[in-house]
């Protein structure tokens, strides 16, 4: 388990050199720790460095280091083979990158990295890489900037270490947003006095400063101008070199197989012919009308040629182990981790030490049931011959008829109010003074929020998505865990499906239209075809019900309805067991459960 743990300070101060020296040492003593960087005034520690999957990148002179992978993005087009790979930084790319503040490796690397450079003055910016995969938290303590990847470790440290123990405090405004808009997007976590650093943004942890060394809405402002072919030929290109790059990382895979669109497409660019690795498909079932997709699962492995393990759900999840995880800087959901113990086994077993996931995919090839494609074309292109076209398509991916998607598009061409734009969670089941949707304080809204705010409808929505990353770290199983990679968030893959126009990427209706396009020969025709999307809403509602004492108690008499979060008759009706008026919230159930779990591991 890759993680880090990193302490910047003015130096001129004796007494907070000592207690980050002494940090250092404790840190040290335990297995696995070991000092990658140590300068007046800057110590990065590093645990669980493995040579080709995450190391430490020294820069030369030792003014700074690299954290995780990186990949230079001339080897996209080169595909050089596992021996010809470079596996450090040139002394004259590290110079480059030190002159230009990080700016080099957000332009001419990719990958997942946190890096740290000193300048001659002795700050230290902290850069995070586009895509955001390895967490980048901030806590300043007695002095010193601290900036970690893994919560636990950072706790370990400093309540054993009066008097500069930290007791974290939860946000209750933080708290509440994300009751009301769903998961966390900005800078401030959900514990008083933690941030993040965002994906592709630099740091001063001297002065505060901040700078946006990458910016997904500059690329969604700038939309490519190709025939539909084109487009296609150069996705596949990039996809399958993105994914390439990643599995020469890997000996053996295991490769979460749905018999999506998605994880199909993944798994072709993982056949043997391309990649030397033995990957090993995964796919979970369960009882319910869409939860069983080894079907299609089975078509996909065929036709590549990987093998195909077959898993059941687990049917007997309990809650409790909600409240067992590590503690997280913010809530988490677990709907998609209640498998993590199964993946874990089977990772052991095969001796895999990644999970590759078609994560992702939903917002990078667009799958979004609505009419915003049209808008799009008439904000792009005006009034045109091609508008009916795009308005037709746009109307069967959304479902309505052409006169009325048509008139959404010519009165709505810009995204309507942020509130319109963001994900209610469960809003339903909130307090009622929380149930009116209140302007988002700006301390817990992206950046990217405001940048985005001349986008087309459609662009929009797919901009903001593809800029939250996805957990990197396993709650459950942590250190068991294998490490998830998720190919179709490469950052080259990314910046070109967010120049791609939105009625590109469905021509013919479509969600994915452009992705089915591009693979249509690679994948079997039912896959290519396949409109059904596979679910899991039949097991959460298993687990929901053969849980439902403990869920019934932690919701009523828990911290969510102690703090007049929630409407607290309204969910001990769901809860009940009776019949009731009141519509299913089976997911919204499971995400109070999570914010419930995480709330109680802080009381």
């Amino acid at each position: 388990m890759f993680r880090y743990v990193a302490f910047a300070w003015d130096a001129s101060r004796p007494e907070v050199s000592a207690f980050a020296e002494q940090l250092g040492r404790t840190l040290q003593q335990q297995a696995g720790w070991s000092a990658t960087l140590q300068r007046a005034g800057l110590l990065v520690l590093v645990h669980g460095e493995t040579p080709g999957v995450n190391q430490a990148y020294a820069l030369q002179g030792g003014q700074g280091v690299v954290l995780g992978k990186v990949f230079r993005r001339r080897d996209l087009v080169a595909s050089p083979s596992a021996d010809q790979q470079s596996d450090s930084i040139t002394s004259r790319e590290a110079n480059r990158i030190l002159a230009a503040g990080g700016q080099v490796l957000v332009d001419e690397f990719w990958g997942r990295y946190v890096a740290f450079l000193q300048a001659a003055d002795g700050s230290t910016d902290v850069v995070r890489d586009p895509s955001g995969t390895l967490p980048c938290h901030l806590l300043r303590h007695e002095g010193l900037a601290i900036v970690f990847s893994w919560l636990e470790d950072v706790l370990q440290l400093l309540n054993d270490r009066a008097p500069w123990r930290w007791t974290p405090r939860v946000d209750q405004d933080a708290i509440a947003n994300q009751l009301r808009e769903g998961a966390i997007t900005g800078r401030q976590a959900c514990l008083e006095g933690l941030t993040h650093l965002i994906a592709g943004e630099r740091l001063n942890l001297h002065s505060g400063a901040r700078a946006t060394l990458w910016d997904g809405t500059a690329f969604a402002r700038s939309p490519l101008k190709c025939d539909i072919q084109e487009a296609a030929d150069r996705l596949r290109d990039l996809v399958r070199a993105c994914t390439a790059t990643w599995a020469r990382c890997c000996a053996t895979i295991l490769m979460r197989l749905s018999g999506g669109v998605d994880s199909s497409i993944l798994l072709t660019c993982l056949a043997p012919t391309r990649v030397a690795a033995d990957v090993i498909g995964l796919n979970y079932f369960s009882e319910g009308s869409n939860s069983d997709e080894r079907h299609y699962a089975r078509l996909v492995a065929m036709k590549v040629g990987r093998d195909l393990l077959e898993q059941q759900r687990d049917p007997g999840f309990r809650i409790e182990r909600v409240l067992q995880v590590a503690r997280m800087p913010d809530p988490m959901p677990y709907i998609g981790s209640m498998n993590a113990g199964t993946d874990a086994r089977l990772a052991a077993s095969y001796g895999a030490r990644s999970m590759f996931t078609g994560g992702g995919g939903d917002s990078l090839f667009y799958e979004f049931p609505a009419w915003w494609p049209a808008a799009d074309y008439f904000h792009n292109e005006g009034l045109n011959a091609g508008f009916v076209s795009a308005a037709t398509d746009a109307a069967r991916l959304g479902r309505l008829s052409v006169w009325r998607t048509i008139a959404l598009a010519l009165t709505r061409t810009r995204g309507p109010n942020i509130g319109e734009k963001t994900t209610t969670a469960h809003t339903a089941l909130l307090a009622p003074d929380l149930r009116n949707k209140a302007a988002v304080p700006q301390r817990l809204l992206h950046p990217a929020v405001q940048q985005a705010a001349g986008l087309p409808l459609g662009k929009y929505m797919q901009t903001i998505a593809l800029l939250h990353p996805i957990g990197y770290y396993d709650p459950f199983e942590q250190a068991n865990a294998p490490e998830t990679v998720n190919p179709l968030l490469s950052q080259p893959l990314v910046e070109y499906c967010l120049q791609l126009p939105t009625y590109q990427l469905i021509q013919g209706g479509r969600g994915r239209a452009l992705a089915r396009r591009a693979f249509a020969k690679d994948l079997p025709q039912q896959i290519v075809n396949r409109r059904s999307k596979g679910g899991m809403e039949d097991h959460a509602k298993a687990v929901l019900e053969s849980n439902l004492d403990l869920i019934r108690e932690l919701l009523l008499d828990g911290q969510l309805a102690a703090r007049g979060l929630i409407d607290r008759p309204k969910v001990g009706e769901l809860l009940s067991g009776r019949p009731t008026t009141l519509p299913s919230a089976t997911s919204q159930i499971h995400s109070l459960v999570a914010i419930e779990a995480w709330l109680t591991r802080w009381v």
